[in-house]
């Protein structure tokens, strides 16, 4: 069977920080694509205090047999004591797009050349 493509979701406090989380998640091989979203604005409770704070929304797209493995590194890699991690199961797409992504996640071997 077909190992599943997921979207995960993450926020990151700012830019920089999104996009070192990214470039570590996709050069490691745990997703073959991160898009970072500015502007995201994010209202929650916190420690019993209301926060309202601008956050870089994280959309990662991987498998779900990647998903332990990330999230292993996203804890290690992310400044938040309890970062965000939801995934997403995908019904459908472009089933070549959709290789791609399982491509992307496979761990290199020798006779890839990757």
């Amino acid at each position: 069977m077909t190992d599943p493509v997921v979207l995960a979701l993450s926020t990151c406090p700012d830019e920089a920080t999104a996009r070192q989380i990214a470039e570590r998640l996709v050069t490691e091989r745990l997703a073959t694509c991160v898009n970072r979203v500015s502007g995201v604005q994010s209202t929650y409770f916190w420690e019993g205090r209301l926060n309202d704070d601008a956050e870089v929304l994280l959309i990662i797209k991987t498998t779900a047999a990647r998903i332990p493995s990330l999230e292993e590194r996203l804890k290690a890699l992310h400044p938040y004591e309890l970062p965000e991690l939801l995934v997403l199961g995908v019904s459908g797409g472009n089933e070549h797009y959709l290789e791609w992504v399982r491509e992307g996640v496979r761990p290199a071997s020798p006779d890839r050349g990757q």
